[in-house]
């Protein structure tokens, strides 16, 4: 146990809220859209959707702004569950987190930005292997190519960077996220001024019946996943019992924004029924029909501002939850250490970049991001359900923050959360029971981090009493 280990406090309310806008916008947005027409082929129901989905995501926002006042440290969801159940609880989410949560979105991440890249460096998105390392002939191959190179020296050169202090961390982080919105608001923009779409599209409707619309929730909550960002950070923000409910409102409510005036845009150009049929990233479909030949750059750059605005985030708030775990006595020991110079969580951050680049040379990476998608609603509805049990538990604690519309908005974000957990065992048995095996292969893990841990605690209240 690491008790006494601690990161500085050097982060403001807006730095915090970049992280969320740099981790919730990313691909989701590009090609969940047609997903959504398709289930819902009505202009106005089809952005009801994100507005619905807008809301639950500020009301888990909202929860997650108390449980992080209340105990400011790092580590997010992992903290709650472990003070709400047990390190148990807590030690799963964690795991989860780190072998695909948080690795597994930068991998894929970082393959798609070495596509994007091509477009003007060639070689960059060639594929052909250079040489392979058959670890498990057949089944765990490591493929070492143009593409798979560019994308681990893209994950390496982020950990370097966040590795090297939270302030140049915080610059990159800031930077890019303010080029990713500048860059949406731009092209949003000059859609609505100069773009050839009508606004009789938004007017469009047919039939829809209220499983297809419940249906459609689905995936537009998946593309608002990582609202939470901030939590993770809590221990390094300034004046948490302020600015983390700030920045947890500021960094939602702009995605909300951007998401909804994306959306109404694609509609604005691609009728509603059309748009259920496009088979590519939307922008680019978009692009093309409001910028011509000439939309194509545009978009890469685009794209690659914003997955490297993604990774940037990821990589800052991922080593905080091992950080934590270690801390506490549950991952390797040296993830709880901070640089002595940088006061950042060095080690864990290396091996967030290290087992991320596996995962890119083994290409598992979108298996395991497809297998446990359902653990991000599974493990953030725990967390609210936190809530509860802590207000119940801790009825006179000191509460800086106080969720907005308790107990009906948190409530509510768990009952949904419920409903897509439900669909997803009904509807996707085998991705989602790969995702509890995940989930699940942590248990000896966890039991062997405990043993280790009173073993140590042993030893050490051996040694004290001589």
């Amino acid at each position: 146990m690491s008790c006494g280990i601690h990161l500085d406090r050097r982060l403001g309310p807006l730095d915090a809220a970049a992280i969320i806008v740099s981790n919730v916008i990313g691909g989701g947005i590009l090609f969940t859209p047609p997903q959504i027409a398709a289930s819902v082929p009505h202009a106005g129901l089809f952005l009801s959707t994100w507005v619905a989905g807008g809301l639950l995501a500020f009301a888990g926002a909202m929860a997650y702004a108390e449980l992080a006042a209340l105990r400011p440290r790092a580590g997010g969801e992992y903290v709650y569950l472990r003070e709400a159940y047990g390190p148990f609880a807590a030690f799963l989410t964690g795991w989860t987190s780190f072998v695909a949560g948080f690795s597994g979105a930068i991998a894929t991440s970082a393959m798609v930005l070495a596509f994007y890249l091509g477009r003007f460096v060639p070689a960059a998105a060639n594929m052909t292997p250079f040489f392979t390392i058959p670890i498990v002939p057949g089944t765990f191959v490591l493929s070492f190519s143009p593409q798979s190179s560019v994308a681990v020296a893209t994950i390496f050169a982020m950990a370097w960077t966040h590795r090297r202090g939270v302030r140049p961390g915080r610059i990159v982080g800031n930077s890019l996220a303010a080029l990713k919105v500048l860059a949406l608001v731009v092209f949003v923009a000059l859609g609505f001024a100069l773009g050839d779409g009508t606004m009789r599209h938004l007017a469009e409707s047919v039939p829809v019946a209220p499983a297809g619309w419940l249906l459609a929730l689905i995936p537009v909550m998946f593309t608002y996943s990582g609202w939470n960002a901030a939590s993770y950070l809590a221990e390094e923000i300034r004046d948490p019992d302020r600015n983390v409910p700030r920045s947890l409102a500021i960094g939602t409510a702009a995605v909300i924004a951007i998401y909804l005036t994306l959306n109404t845009l694609y509609l604005y150009v691609i009728p509603v029924g059309e748009l259920a049929h496009v088979k590519m990233s939307v922008v680019d479909v978009v692009a093309d029909r409001l910028l011509g030949a000439s939309a194509g750059n545009m978009m890469a750059i685009v794209a690659l501002i914003s997955l490297s605005a993604s990774i940037s985030a990821m990589t800052f708030t991922g080593p905080r939850v091992y950080f934590a775990m270690a801390r506490d006595g549950l991952f390797f020991g040296g993830a709880a250490r901070v640089h002595p110079r940088y006061r950042t969580p060095a080690v864990a951050i290396v091996a967030q970049a290290a087992w991320s680049s596996l995962l890119v040379l083994s290409a598992k990476a979108d298996a395991l991001v497809d297998y446990t998608g359902f653990a991000i609603v599974l493990f953030s509805g725990v967390a609210v359900v936190a809530l509860f049990v802590l207000r119940g538990r801790e009825p006179r604690a000191t509460r800086p923050f106080r969720t907005w519309g308790y107990p009906v908005t948190p409530a509510l974000y768990v009952l949904v959360s419920v409903l897509l957990l439900i669909n997803g065992l009904l509807s996707k048995p085998l991705p989602t029971g790969a995702g509890l095996l995940v989930i699940g292969a942590g248990i000896p893990i966890y039991g062997w981090f405990s043993r280790r841990t009173q073993e140590s605690c042993m030893k050490t209240s051996a040694r004290r009493a001589r």
